[in-house]
C-alpha cells in the first residue's frame, strides 16, 4: 500500500472519530494512513482501534507502540492511554508505576481523562503515593472540565466530607450533574440521595437507568445497598443484570 499522501488526503482526527462511529472497517484504512503520515490524532486512534480490534485485528502489543509514538509527539490521550495499558496489562507487563507516570503528563496537559485516572491511583496508593487532598483536587479540575466520572467522585467527597468540609447541597449538585451527564455510577449516587430525600418516584428513575448502564461489579455492590434501604425488588433486577452481564 503507497502511504504517501498528499497533506489534504489525511482526514482530521475529528473526521477519522466520525468514519469511526459509521464504518469502523473504512475508518481503519483512513486511521492507519494518517498514522503512517504523522499524524499524531491518527496514531492514537490507530492505538485505540487495534486495542479493541475495532475495524482491524486486535493487537494491543502494536497498539502499545502506537501510543507510545503518539506520545512521544506530545499527545495527551496517548498518553493516557499508555497509563491504561501499563495500568492494566494490555500488551506489556502491568506496572502502575508507569501508569502514574503517563496518567501524570496527561493530566499536567489539562486532559480529563488523565486526571481522572491519576487520581484514581492518588485515591488508592497505586503506583504513586496515597494522597486524597491532590486526588480531590484533580477530580475537582476534571469535574468543571465536564467530565462525569469525576463529578460523581468530587460529590462523594463533598458527601463524606473526606478531605474537604462535608456538603451535602454540593454533592447532590455534583451527583445530578454526573448522572445527566451519562455516568451510571453517577445516576446511582443522585438516586440513592433522592430516595434518602423522600423524592421516590424520581429516586427510582435515575436507580432505574444505573441498572441499564452498569457494569457487573458495580451492579452487585450496588443491590447491597438496595437491599439495605428496603428495595429489594430492585435490587434483585440488579443481580439478575449482574449475571446476564456475566453469563
Amino acid at each position: 500500500m503507497n502511504f504517501r499522501l498528499r497533506r489534504e488526503e489525511i482526514l482530521s482526527g475529528e473526521q477519522l472519530r466520525a468514519m469511526l462511529a459509521e464504518s469502523p472497517a473504512r475508518a481503519a484504512q483512513a486511521i492507519l494512513l494518517a498514522a503512517k503520515a504523522g499524524n499524531l490524532d491518527g496514531q492514537a486512534l490507530l492505538g485505540q482501534i487495534l486495542l479493541q480490534g475495532q475495524g482491524i485485528a486486535k493487537d494491543e502489543a502494536l497498539a502499545l507502540r502506537w501510543f507510545q509514538i503518539a506520545a512521544n509527539g506530545g499527545h495527551l490521550m496517548a498518553h493516557n492511554m499508555l497509563g491504561r495499558c501499563h495500568e492494566h496489562g494490555w500488551g506489556c507487563v502491568s506496572d502502575a508505576t508507569a501508569a502514574a507516570r503517563h496518567y501524570r503528563q496527561a493530566a499536567g496537559g489539562g486532559l480529563d481523562w488523565g486526571l481522572y485516572n491519576y487520581a484514581n491511583l492518588l485515591a488508592t496508593g497505586r503506583g504513586v503515593i496515597e494522597d486524597h487532598t491532590q486526588a480531590l483536587a484533580c477530580y475537582h479540575r476534571a469535574a468543571h472540565l465536564g467530565h462525569a466520572k469525576s463529578m460523581n467522585l468530587l460529590g462523594r467527597y463533598l458527601e463524606e466530607g473526606r478531605y474537604c468540609p462535608a456538603d451535602p447541597k454540593g454533592a447532590l449538585e455534583w451527583y445530578r450533574r454526573s448522572a445527566e451527564g451519562g455516568d451510571f455510577r453517577g445516576q446511582f449516587s443522585y438516586g440513592a440521595c433522592l430516595f434518602e430525600q423522600g423524592q421516590s418516584d424520581q429516586a427510582l428513575v435515575w436507580l432505574h437507568r444505573a441498572l441499564t448502564g452498569g457494569n457487573a461489579k458495580f451492579l452487585r455492590k450496588a443491590a447491597q445497598t438496595l437491599r439495605h434501604v428496603g428495595l429489594l425488588a430492585l435490587a434483585e433486577a440488579y443481580l439478575e443484570q449482574a449475571q446476564a452481564l456475566t453469563s
